[in-house]
């Protein structure tokens, strides 16, 4: 998705609009709450909601144009938050797979 963003002229990189975890390679249009992922071999993370875009992200969307990613606005697009169900080390590269 960041890529795609970048492809429309927006400045917007990884960590920039303070996710924590930057996953490559999902079908984002299925990442919705109540999906629970495994993130490497120890990570077990479940989907608890959408987040809610602030104007801090503004600087990094042309225009300030930060409603861009969200999903009320343009669903398929947001962030989300989700609860730690197992804790564990994840590194660049770990497979992400979807769980449920």
């Amino acid at each position: 998705m960041i890529e795609r963003l970048q492809d429309e002229g927006h400045s917007i990189d990884a960590g920039l609009s303070g996710e924590n975890l930057t996953i490559v390679g999902l079908e984002w249009d299925q990442v919705k709450p109540g999906l629970v992922l495994s993130v490497g071999p120890e990570v077990r993370l479940e989907v608890t909601s959408y987040t809610s875009p602030c104007s801090k992200n503004g600087r990094w969307f042309r225009d300030e144009e930060f409603s861009r990613i969200s999903q009320k606005q343009n669903p398929g697009w947001s962030r989300v938050y989700a609860k730690v169900l197992r804790e564990g080390v994840v590194r660049p590269g770990d497979a992400v797979t979807i769980e449920s």
